[in-house]
């Protein structure tokens, strides 16, 4: 068994997981999201629903990172960024694969959001808008890491594979 050694940063952590998880978090989210199935929503408010389910993991597990090795707040605050970013990315392109993946690549069934009236980017913005949408985010995430420079080549690669995934 393995823990970090300073007590404040093993508390930061759980907090963290915490909020991300709870009701400012993803079950929170989810609880939104049950509730506005067949109703039409802004694409600001599927933005925030969207941003305390998925988001708000991704977010926590990026800013993490910063968290254990006592980043500077610059620094932890890039990597908070590009994690909300990805989270965002990560659920747009989830949606989209809903929309128009192929049940098989995929690797689920696909069309459930529109069967079940869901409320989605997608749905919001239509395919071909939600994709331009989708390569902003990555963009957007991979900017996010700027101070990092060459270092954070991994993160990069995985904006890239999120934003172009089909399974």
């Amino acid at each position: 068994r393995q823990t970090h050694s300073d007590p404040p940063v093993r508390s930061e952590l759980v907090l963290g997981l915490a909020r991300a998880a709870g009701w400012t978090g993803m079950a929170g989210g989810q609880a939104l999201d049950l509730a506005a199935e067949g109703q039409t929503l802004t694409a600001d408010q599927i933005r925030q629903m969207q941003a305390m389910k998925t988001g708000a993991l991704i977010r926590f597990a990026c800013e993490a990172g910063a968290i254990l090795g006592k980043a500077d707040p610059k620094a932890r605050a890039a990597l908070a960024a590009y994690g909300e970013r990805l989270g965002s990315a990560y659920q747009l392109a989830d949606d989209l694969l809903d929309e128009e993946g192929d049940t098989k690549q995929v690797g689920k069934r696909t069309g459930k959001d529109r069967a079940a009236g869901k409320a989605t980017l997608v749905s919001s913005f239509g395919p071909e808008k939600a994709r331009i949408h989708l390569k902003d985010l990555e963009e957007d995430a991979v900017s996010a890491l700027a101070p990092f420079a060459g270092r954070a080549a991994t993160l990069v690669e995985a904006a890239q594979f999120v934003t172009a995934r089909d399974y």
